[in-house]
């Protein structure tokens, strides 16, 4: 079993939300899940990704677990690539209810942050904020998806049953890329 995260070409950041390495070592450490992880360009994202998928073909690993809820282009996208190398795709909240999802995450006692938005979707004071039902009912009366599905907002979780300790976490800033308001945070 791994934790996968695709990285920026540097190597620094993950691939698509920002987040910095360490802290994601820090959040698998934690987890007491091996991470693996590619450092890719965009344009270079599929041949890494199918790379290593290759190799957990290798090691025995026959199916991956993602978290997608509905967006159907990419988890067409992710069984197609996984399809490609011989490892299965499991989407276990696919379809679920975003209230019944909302009620088990808080029930079990997760947490998580808001560590980017897009700047079209929602104001950067968001940034920082914890997940919690007073922010969710914020985000259902601006039409923003409880899940950020559609992109509006991403997180990083930081506590939860699965954890071993939490992951405390310090902002230093905040930046601009892509089109979205990054969380420049940091585990302490």
């Amino acid at each position: 079993m791994f934790l996968l995260t695709m990285l920026n070409e540097d190597g620094e950041k993950s691939r698509g939300h920002g987040i910095p390495a360490g802290l994601i070592e820090r959040q698998a450490l934690s987890l007491g899940i091996p991470l693996a992880s590619r450092a890719t360009t965009w344009q270079g994202y599929r041949t890494a990704f199918l790379s290593i998928l290759g190799e957990f073909k290798r090691e025995g690993i026959e199916v991956g677990v993602f978290g997608d809820i509905e967006l159907e282009e990419h988890r067409e996208w992710i069984t197609g690539a996984c399809s490609s190398i011989g490892v299965g795709a499991c989407f276990p909240l696919w379809g679920k209810s975003r209230r019944d999802l909302t009620e088990e995450l808080f029930e079990a006692g997760f947490k998580a942050i808001v560590v980017a938005v897009r700047e079209d979707a929602l104001d950067k004071s968001y940034l920082g904020r914890d997940i919690d039902k007073v922010l969710l009912q914020e985000f259902a009366d601006l039409g923003i998806d409880a899940f950020g599905e559609g992109g509006e907002y991403h997180t990083v979780v930081t506590d939860g049953p699965i954890f071993l300790s939490p992951l405390l976490l310090e902002a230093k800033g905040e930046y601009f890329r892509d089109g979205h308001w990054i969380l420049d945070v940091t585990c302490v």
